[in-house]
């Protein structure tokens, strides 16, 4: 294993393990550095109790990796993913990715080395996220949207031994690794995933998924994480704002927050799950791990469109998915050709940025069960949910609607959740107006960015974490996001909500996607610049959309500008604002402001 990456890992993690406190004389300093992020770690009061013993019968390390061990047990002969023509049950998936883990070892993979991953959702993309911490290894999913350039540099900074490829993929990753070594850098061994039922083109790579797979051993002695900080996986933001940062989770924090994620979902024994999340995505919401611990059926999807939604639904009897708000607003806005009647209601979380109330009851109509969450990379995906009160049932549906697009409440594997103040560090009035900051604090917040201390120090300063999200909190104690700090418009000093002025913009009947951002403005300072895509077959011009925006705005949040265009976004639905931003910029002030 590389030493730099090494030392770096033993920095954030076992700095803060039971054998590195001050206690047992070592790292003194780094545990005092941070006790002002992390609280005393210093003292377990067990310890003063007699006749308490902690050993191996009442102490495990928690790791999802028990999952798998057990779903192979409980629910061996059930289904637990679905592929096209390609099924497996729980007991199969286990032996695979037994024998996965024991064929990385063969590879060269030692504890704390780093596996990475460029797949959408298929197989193995679900089995890598078992075997790679079975070899003691770290995973690394990266986005399949990224170029050879983005790989490389990820790949660069992760120090990535072995990368897994998707066959589609293979020319981005062969890219990324010609870049490498132009930089007289090793590349990662590079293994081919081809379709799993063997009907894609055949390449010839060194490795190959499943012989390599095949020549794993069934015997293989897992390799447990010593201590629940250990890593089990690196997620890099999604690079909507600037370079990716690589969020490093624990096994302890992605074992808790997979039982919160299914608990989010309301899901019972034996859910039947669509994947439109992508899995590289805080490793699939945490989800691919809490399905096994519910014996959970996985149906695997390629590509995500609305025709074959309707027909995984339909064919699967799925129970259950997630997806953006950009996942919602494509179903809704799906041809009556591509729509099937849903065999019983599908409940469906989305999360990221807040849901138009249009596009919730829309949903509602199709026979989906909606329900909405929000969380970051930096919390493992989900961190809050909208709790659903019995009492907003007889509600009209507008307001309902307006409920359900609450972020709510911290899950329970988080300590907590509050807005505050940024500077004071004060929690703002539960009045619903006040803005504040969204922060939060527990055993699913990350472990910290990846070779970057001053970026964890300032993430955690002040002992939460700090979102960079801005939200009010009702007086039901229930949190509504507002906007990114950095997407807040100011005109004439007033704040203005970017996801305000979308919201309404949504309601236009020819409006498919809006985004907001400022626009320099010399005498306002900012003015509301409106980026639109309209639905196929309607039509609207700026002038209407503007005046639709007076008529239900105040006027200087009403957009100034309106451009027709396409809207970028990342994988995982998130719209890429920085790109909105440098092309407002570049527009500078309107003539006469």
């Amino acid at each position: 294993m590389n030493h730099l990456f090494k030392n770096s890992l033993t920095r954030f993690f076992y700095g803060l393990s039971r054998t590195n406190t001050p206690k047992h004389g070592k790292n003194v300093k780094w545990s005092r550095q941070l006790s002002q992020y992390w609280g005393d770690l210093e003292q377990e009061s067990w310890e003063s109790m007699e006749g308490l013993v902690r050993c191996s019968a009442n102490f495990v390390p928690l790791s999802p990796i028990s999952f798998l061990e057990r779903s192979a047990k409980v629910y061996r002969d059930r289904t637990s993913v679905v592929y096209g023509s390609v099924k497996y049950t729980w007991a199969e998936t286990h032996g695979r990715c037994v024998k996965l883990a024991s064929a990385l070892t063969q590879l060269g993979i030692s504890p704390g080395d780093v596996v990475a991953t460029l797949a959408p959702n298929i197989p193995a993309m679900h089995e890598l996220h078992f075997a790679v911490p079975m070899a003691g290894a770290v995973l690394c999913t990266l986005n399949t949207r990224h170029d050879s350039s983005m790989v490389s540099v990820l790949l660069k900074h992760s120090e990535a031994k072995a990368i897994f490829v998707d066959y589609q993929l293979l020319e981005v990753a062969q890219g990324a690794l010609n870049l490498l070594e132009d930089m007289k850098l090793k590349p990662p061994i590079l293994v081919l995933v081809l379709e799993a039922d063997g009907s894609s083109p055949v390449t010839s790579t060194s490795y190959e998924y499943e012989s390599l797979l095949a020549a794993g051993c069934n015997e293989f002695v897992i390799r447990r994480p010593k201590t629940e900080w250990d890593p089990i996986s690196i997620n890099y933001t999604s690079g909507t704002t600037s370079m990716p940062k690589g969020v490093v989770y624990c096994h302890r924090g992605a074992y808790l927050n997979s039982i919160a994620t299914v608990l989010l979902h309301g899901m019972g024994s034996t859910p039947v799950y669509l994947w439109t999340v992508p899995m590289f995505h805080c490793n699939g919401w945490c989800l691919i791990w809490g399905l096994a611990a519910i014996g959970g059926t996985n149906i695997c999807l390629r590509r995500v469109s609305p025709k074959e939604i309707f027909e995984c639904i339909a064919l699967h009897k799925v129970t259950n998915m997630s997806g953006a708000p950009t996942v919602l607003n494509m179903i809704v806005n799906s041809s009556v050709s591509d729509r099937q009647p849903l065999p019983h209601k599908v409940e469906i979380m989305t999360g990221g940025s807040p849901p138009p109330p249009q596009i919730l009851f829309k949903m509602e109509e199709l026979g989906f069960g909606v329900s909405h969450l929000y969380g970051l990379t930096e919390t493992y995906g989900p961190g809050t949910s909208c709790v659903w009160k019995p009492e907003w049932d007889s509600l009209p549906s507008d307001d309902r609607s307006q409920f359900k697009a609450r972020q709510g409440v911290h899950h329970i594997g988080l300590e907590d959740v509050e807005v505050k103040d940024s500077i004071t560090m004060e929690n703002v009035p539960a009045d619903g107006k006040t803005v504040g900051e969204i922060m939060f604090r527990g055993n699913t917040v990350m472990s910290g960015y990846l070779k970057d201390l001053k970026a964890t120090q300032e993430a955690f300063k002040g002992g939460w974490f700090r979102s960079g999200d801005i939200a009010v909190k009702h007086s039901d104690g229930y949190i509504q996001v507002k906007d990114r700090l950095k997407d807040i418009i100011i005109s004439g000093g007033e704040n203005i909500s970017t996801v305000e002025v979308e919201t309404v913009l949504f309601s236009h009947p020819a409006v498919l996607e809006a985004a907001v951002v400022g626009r320099p403005d010399d005498h306002w300072g900012q003015t509301p610049c409106a980026f639109v895509k309209l639905k196929e077959g309607f039509n609207a011009d700026a002038q209407e959309l503007i005046n639709f925006s007076r008529d239900h705005l105040p006027h200087y949040m009403a957009p100034r500008t309106v451009i027709f265009d396409d809207i970028p976004k990342t994988s995982t639905g998130k719209i890429q604002k920085f790109i909105l931003r440098e092309k407002a910029e570049a527009m500078g002030s309107l003539f006469g402001s």
